[in-house]
């Protein structure tokens, strides 16, 4: 009963001094009543230098993104061109139709549009075929293991296809030829 009429005191004395807040503010807010509002001021003023700082350097999501996932699919296209006759035996294996001339496209078009990527040059217009190249692969090759909508999801091919339609959307960043070359033929960007 004491600890019933403490706290009720204490509620009405607390809730008088700032305007009937919420019940289950009382016990845990009082004590700290006189810092919540400097607290709270910091940590919008921190946010908002942080939010600031981001918002200056947004180019360098869409670069760092571009450089690795170009580099990527560079690497993999020299290895596929490099070793053409094995990538066309796989090409062969998996029953893809015409396994040379598929091999072969599908190894260049790696190649090319991972080093576009990285240049940052062309890129919407390479996500194009980047996206055909990850269907194909899809549809001819990795959907045999496919047993539900899960396995479609978690494919690498699935996400690759997210990342080059993102690419198509959004294009290559401020930090790119792309950028520079719209700037020199006076092309209006929205960057």
């Amino acid at each position: 009963m004491r600890l019933h009429k403490v706290w009720t005191q204490g509620k009405k004395a607390w809730m008088g001094e700032h305007g009937g807040a919420l019940l289950c503010d009382c016990i845990m807010a009082a004590p700290f009543t006189h810092r919540t509002p400097l607290m709270r001021q910091m940590i919008a003023d921190t946010a908002s230098r942080l939010l600031d700082f981001l918002y200056k350097i947004r180019w360098l999501g869409p670069l760092v993104a571009r450089l690795s996932f170009g580099y990527f699919w560079l690497e993999t296209g020299i290895a596929k061109v490099q070793n053409l006759d094995g990538f066309t035996q796989r090409f062969m294996g998996w029953g893809v139709p015409f396994p040379a001339f598929s091999a072969g496209l599908s190894a260049w078009t790696e190649l090319i549009g991972g080093a576009l990527i990285m240049l940052g040059l062309f890129t919407r217009l390479v996500s194009i075929p980047m996206i055909i190249n990850m269907i194909v692969a899809i549809v001819l090759v990795v959907s045999a293991n496919f047993q539900g909508i899960d396995e479609f999801v978690e494919a690498d091919e699935t996400v690759y296809i997210l990342i080059f339609f993102w690419l198509l959307m959004a294009g290559p960043g401020k930090a790119s030829l792309d950028t520079l070359l719209a700037r020199w033929l006076g092309i209006r960007t929205k960057e």
